[in-house]
């Protein structure tokens, strides 16, 4: 389990335009947080930071109470290593096996050869068949990602991440291609997970009432800043309409 946390974060796109202003917050181990907002709110930039996709400007961003923007790429990298991410295009390698695509999970504890030969460890392929059964994807350990459905892609991303023996989830829009049935049954496992392997789960969304109905707790970004942080049960309709005004009719 990981505390997530950003301290008086700035960043800028290029020509000097904020992303972010002055953010700060602890996410609590455990936690499922869903960041919503209009776009360009920042909620990408948001996220990218907790895996140092994105490098803030300035302030600090702290993983477990280690401060994590400022290490040496050694260090940086065994931290990385516990942060998982999935996104909206599933990021999987379409003419690669479900097991070889959860397989790449473990690259950062293999050694090189390994790694470039294909031939990994039989451990490795065992919990790589475990992380697929425990998504409900054994099945189609052998079967090549291209053949896949989006909602059994997703399901293999999240494998992937638990091979990494990932502590933090990030997911950036993980349900916006998929069905509503087929993003329900995402969601539902990324909550279970939550509960079963103690995740601690930040998602963006531009679904509100998915934000509701899954988070412990909604972020809410407007124009690089936060705007509401607190329990779903607090999020009324005058909030959402002040978020994203003439977006919502």
């Amino acid at each position: 389990m990981a505390m997530l946390e950003l301290k008086h974060i700035c960043q800028s796109y290029k020509k000097g335009k904020p992303v972010l202003r002055d953010i700060s917050f602890t996410i609590p181990a455990g936690q499922f947080v869903s960041v919503i907002g209009p776009s360009g709110a920042g909620k990408t930039t948001l996220l990218r930071l907790f895996n140092h996709m994105v490098c803030p400007d300035s302030g600090e961003v702290w993983i477990d109470e280690v401060r994590f923007d400022t290490l040496k790429s050694r260090k940086r990298r065994t931290i990385q290593q516990r942060v998982g991410m999935i996104f909206q295009d599933f990021c999987l390698v379409d003419t690669c096996t479900c097991l070889q695509n959860v397989l790449n999970g473990c690259l950062a504890r293999i050694p090189l050869w390994r790694a470039l030969s294909g031939f990994f460890p039989r451990v490795e392929k065992e919990k790589a068949l475990a992380a697929l059964e425990a998504v409900g994807m054994e099945e189609y350990s052998q079967t090549l990602a291209h053949a896949l459905s989006g909602g059994q892609k997703q399901r293999v991303a999240i494998a992937r991440t638990l091979m990494q023996d990932a502590t933090i989830l990030l997911a950036d829009e993980p349900v916006a291609s998929l069905d509503p049935l087929t993003a329900r049954q995402v969601l539902e496992l990324m909550c279970r997970l939550q509960k079963e392997q103690g995740l601690t789960v930040v998602m963006n969304s531009h679904n509100v009432e998915q934000a509701r109905n899954w988070s412990d707790r909604i972020i809410g970004l407007k124009d690089g800043r936060i705007f509401f942080d607190g329990a779903p049960a607090d999020w009324t309709e005058d909030r959402l309409q002040a978020l994203y005004g003439r977006q919502t009719s």
